[in-house]
């Protein structure tokens, strides 16, 4: 057993530029990570796409940036974050340059692909900043890390108007050189790795490495990101579709709608972090699933006439949400994603101090493809319901599950001396 490399931390100067330049290096690696948020409601008119293959095509990026985190994880434990970072965003750049000169919807997919390099990062990040940090803080210092998600707030807010402007092709271009530049900075700017930390990762077996992802609670904690994570950035790039479909906005006013919405659940991981430090995960999490099961239920009731008995006979009662209503709802629902996404990671360096990479890429991985498969799942629910409120549905039936699973989980572990502090 490899001694707790987390304890005592890195000095206090050296560890808060590894967060603040990780966290500026995650913000537009995200922004880039969601560009097709905008770009593809263009793109879906453009190529006359159904919603399965505008749901695939928005979706392709996130199962790129999930699938690869495992392996970016695992590197970044052994070679260092400061190499493995700077590398992904340069080759997420090279994959965005392209995306601005592809033609079809096959070489766009492609495009996507590369793209999604960009999500990745997440476990590049998480690896490199916990190791500047004792244990007691760590909680916070991801929490701060994950306010890099406000990215998509940035893509949101900005590529509308310069869509709008200069095409579709210009937003890819301006986000290629941006992530461009950041990596270079980021390279010259950062502190190395502790040497300790990857002396000790190089000396495990890759079987070692991988060892943690035996564990069932690795598993657990990776479908609690898939909806605190996975269901945010299906929210995300849902939003500007559904607020076009549902009320009728302009894109641009749903870009900036969506934008406003991801800011307050970006921004507040860090307070979850915070929380999670000092009242303990396990009960952050309890808010987060039961603020999310009363929120994803209001939504998920679909506007109609609904005919009642009354006193006096059958009665006619209509409802609807109106949409500043939703969005109040919404923003609340982002909120307790934002804690919940921070509770989460705040467990990874706890039970597996030697293995932040390799776990918290597990974790980071399910989390992104709950954004890539409910996307889908939301434009294969629109086709055969009818209703634009069945995302919502299937949000409730997910975030229930989970509750009764951590709960029951939890319960047992009580009871279980060997394990008094699983969550």
């Amino acid at each position: 057993m490899h001694k707790d490399l987390n304890n005592q931390g890195a000095p206090k100067a050296v560890a808060n530029l590894a967060l603040t330049t990780s966290t500026i290096a995650f913000t537009v690696c995200f922004a880039v990570w969601t560009i097709f948020s905008i770009i593809g409601v263009a793109l879906k008119e453009q190529l006359g796409l159904s919603e399965m293959q505008f749901g695939l095509l928005v979706g392709t990026p996130v199962l790129a940036g999930s699938l690869v985190r495992v392996v970016l994880g695992a590197w970044t434990d052994r070679y260092g974050g400061r190499v493995v970072y700077s590398l992904t965003m340069l080759a997420a750049a090279v994959s965005t340059t392209f995306l601005a000169f592809a033609q079809t919807y096959e070489q766009l997919l492609l495009a996507a692909l590369g793209v999604g390099i960009a999500g990745g990062s997440f476990a590049v990040g998480v690896a490199y900043v916990s190791r500047f940090y004792p244990r007691e803080r760590q909680g916070t210092a991801l929490g701060i890390f994950g306010v890099g998600n406000v990215g998509s707030s940035a893509t949101k807010m900005l590529a509308p108007f310069v869509m709008l402007a200069w095409g579709w092709q210009s937003v890819a271009l301006i986000w290629a050189g941006a992530l461009a530049l950041v990596a270079v900075i980021f390279w010259f700017t950062t502190p190395d790795d502790p040497a300790e930390a990857k002396k000790q990762a190089r000396e495990r077996s890759w079987a070692e490495e991988f060892g943690p992802l035996r564990d069932m609670r690795v598993w657990r904690f990776a479908l609690y990101y898939f909806f605190a994570f996975g269901a945010f950035v299906a929210l995300t790039l849902w939003l500007p579709r559904y607020l076009i479909g549902v009320y009728g906005f302009d894109i641009a006013t749903a870009g900036v709608v969506a934008a406003l919405y991801s800011i307050p659940a970006s921004i507040f991981r860090a307070y979850g972090g915070v929380l999670s430090d000092k009242v303990g995960a396990r009960t952050v999490l309890y808010w987060t699933f039961g603020i999310s099961v009363a929120a994803t239920f209001i939504l998920a009731l679909p506007a109609g006439r609904y005919l009642v008995q009354g006193i006096d006979g059958p009665m006619s009662v209509s409802f609807a949400l109106a949409p500043w209503l939703f969005i109040v709802i919404i923003f609340v629902l982002g909120f307790a994603m934002s804690l919940g996404k921070a509770a989460v990671f705040k467990h990874i360096p706890t039970y597996y101090p030697g293995n932040v990479g390799t776990v918290g890429g597990l974790v980071g991985m399910i989390g992104g493809l709950g954004g890539f498969v409910l996307p889908l799942l939301f434009g294969l629910l629109n086709e055969l319901t009818g209703i634009w409120t069945s995302c919502f549905m299937a949000m409730f039936v997910l975030v229930v599950a989970l509750l009764v699973w951590m709960h029951v989980s939890v319960r047992q572990a009580e009871r279980s001396a060997s394990l008094p502090q699983a969550a």
